[in-house]
């Protein structure tokens, strides 16, 4: 009897030992919505979950790393020590789609070091009231030679019956899906609908020195994704010491995804730059003809219709894929001019004392091929020049090495005072709030594939959540498959601070259209914006403010065509506003234009058919 009870009792103490050994870690948002746990499980595995009010966000998931040689980093973990802080402040942007940004949140730390190897990490959650994020930390000693991460196992477990707007190639076209069938290689940001309505979009945040995330299936687990790094990553004394942010924005609405996208900035750190009033947000036309005629032509379009910059894009310095091709001089592509008689050449130094005359500002495109070769040698050579600012061409996006080239060239390029504008494949998480002079990327489908309305549509709650895309809106074109209405609404309906109009036009198409004198008016960047219809693919109303001057950008998707009244409760009460419109005519290939006098107390009758769009700009009177 006494062995019976001695058995029983040590039984029980390691039952009792086995519960201990768990340890979680809670954090609630400033407003008590929003709550991330980290775990340390009896088996020293670590887990996090998130929620919005009681409702499940991410399910209980998995956090690790597969290392390249010695014991993986996902189990045997002891909890060391945990420490809680709050953070609550009001910072400016240099620009952005607010003039003012809320930093509220609450964070935890979890200390653990694994027993096997007394390797160190810390995970770090925080919890905004208009999301939460993960990520975690190295703090050392490592060894020597640093670690290198063969794999990160940072899960992403959804409830039963989550869809997800799946995307593959940074300039693909989305799908609606269920969470359970999204391929490997899934482009973030990951935008997903709950069963129960509520949304929430999937992102990384301050991706500066790490691999690139995507996403895929997690095996034998429905319903999961998990982190795929474009390559393994260094963890190194003097480098990297962190992952990017694991971060999700959660809303009731679609309209939550856009309204709550500061929270990509507000992970990154505040701005490097003592003086920023050489960084100018603006419009800009390219110049087609790679000729001196054709530059002067677009400068004096510019200052006529309210631009800030011409581009110069691709075939200025020769065959831009060509590694012979020397970016310090001129020296044209004849592929890209020979079909032209008598090609008048390009003066481009003449083109640039021209354009600083009439206060217009030149941007060079410039494909990696040269920039990897002579970045050192271009950046000084293109500020001697008084080029304003480069656009980036077909970069390295990935692996850890390109990314950490890539953000380093943004540095130096703002030590040279130029701007930069990356297209192809890179996306933003945040990085222009450091470095501001990166105004605006591509990472998005825009005019050079000539998407379909519906995936117009879509944007502004699948890749604008990440942050600002170079879209290159045109309206001559006849390869577009829109209306022009919607071509016009697109300013608003998108967001770039440097945005790139007529992308596929000449100034000599331009005959005085009515509508297109929106774009002279409209800004790039903005003191408030607000969504003011939300239907993904189908409808969309976005109101952006300026000033005291608001605009509306309103387009619908290919399905059907849609008639609502729109509140205007977006503008200042008690003011009476001028309403300049300019929407599809009939037949609505046609764009008509009117005025009508409006009250924050009022609405707006919208009657749009497939593919169709309205551009409107609410001006106080007196």
């Amino acid at each position: 009897m006494v062995r019976l009870r001695l058995l029983l009792l040590l039984l029980m103490l390691m039952g009792t030992a086995s519960l201990a050994a768990e340890r979680s870690a809670a954090v609630r948002s400033p407003g008590g919505t929003v709550e991330v746990t980290l775990t340390v499980t009896g088996e020293g595995g670590l887990r996090y979950r998130v929620s919005d009010r009681g409702r499940p966000v991410l399910e209980e998931s998995r956090l690790g790393f597969s290392l390249a040689q010695g014991p993986n980093l996902d189990s045997g973990f002891d909890w060391v020590s945990q420490s809680e802080s709050e953070h609550r402040e009001t910072w400016r942007p240099v620009y952005g789609e607010r003039s003012t940004v809320l930093d509220a949140h609450r964070e935890v730390r979890v200390a653990v070091r694994q027993r096997a190897t007394g390797l160190q990490l810390v995970v770090v959650a925080r919890a905004y009231d208009e999301g939460a994020a993960v990520r975690c930390e190295f703090p050392g000693p490592l060894p020597t030679g640093g670690l290198t991460l063969r794999r990160e196992w940072t899960e992403f477990r959804f409830p039963a019956g989550t869809e997800g707007y799946e995307e593959h190639g940074t300039e693909g076209e989305y799908a609606r899906v269920p969470v359970g069938a999204i391929r490997s290689g899934c482009e973030w940001p990951l935008t997903v609908v709950y069963a129960d309505g509520r949304h929430a979009c999937l992102l990384e945040a301050a991706l500066v020195g790490y691999p690139r995330m995507r996403l895929g299936p997690l095996s034998l687990s429905p319903g999961a994704l998990v982190t795929e790094l474009h390559s393994p990553a260094l963890i190194e004394a003097g480098g990297t010491r962190e992952t990017p942010w694991r971060a999700i924005i959660v809303g009731d609405r679609p309209a939550h995804l856009l309204e709550r996208n500061d929270l990509v900035l507000n992970f990154n750190a505040p701005c490097a730059l003592a003086d920023t009033s050489w960084i100018r947000p603006g419009k800009a036309i390219r110049e087609i003809t790679l000729s001196t005629p054709g530059g002067m032509a677009c400068v004096d379009f510019a200052v006529a219709h309210g631009f800030s910059y011409i581009l110069y894009d691709a075939g200025w310095y020769g065959h831009e894929y060509d590694d012979a091709a020397d970016a310090r001089a001129v020296n044209l592509d004849p592929k890209r001019v020979g079909g032209v008689p008598n090609h008048p050449g390009l003066d481009l130094p003449a083109v640039l004392a021209y354009a600083k005359s009439r206060g217009i500002g030149v941007f060079l495109y410039v494909n990696r091929r040269a920039l990897e070769r002579q970045l050192d040698e271009l950046l000084p050579l293109y500020a001697s020049w008084g080029v304003a600012g480069i656009k980036f061409g077909f970069v390295q996006v990935g692996p850890q090495k390109w990314t950490t080239w890539l953000h380093d060239a943004v540095r130096k390029a703002a030590e040279h005072r130029l701007m930069v504008d990356i297209h192809d494949g890179y996306r933003p998480s945040g990085f222009s709030r450091t470095y501001p002079n990166l105004l605006t990327q591509e990472g998005v489908r825009g005019n050079e594939h000539m998407p379909s309305a519906t995936h117009n549509a879509t944007l502004p709650f699948t890749r604008l959540p990440a942050g600002a895309a170079d879209y290159t809106i045109c309206v001559y074109s006849p390869r577009i498959k829109p209306t022009r209405a919607h071509q016009v609404a697109l300013a608003v309906t998108g967001y770039s601070p440097l945005q790139l109009l007529y992308w596929y036009d000449e100034p000599r198409q331009f005959s005085g259209e009515s509508e297109l004198g929106f774009f002279d008016h409209v800004p790039t960047v903005w003191d408030e914006t607000r969504v003011v219809a939300d239907d993904i693919g189908r409808f969309v109303a976005i109101a952006r403010r300026n000033g005291a001057a608001w605009y509306l950008g309103v387009i619908t998707g290919d399905a059907a065509p849609r008639r609502e009244r729109l509140a205007l409760t977006f503008l200042s009460p008690g003011i009476r506003y001028t309403a300049e419109i300019h929407e599809n005519g009939d037949p609505p290939a046609t764009t008509r234009s009117r005025r009508l006098a409006v009250t924050a107390d009022g609405g707006l009758d919208v009657s749009l058919p497939p593919a169709g769009g309205l551009a409107a700009r609410f001006v106080p009177e007196n």
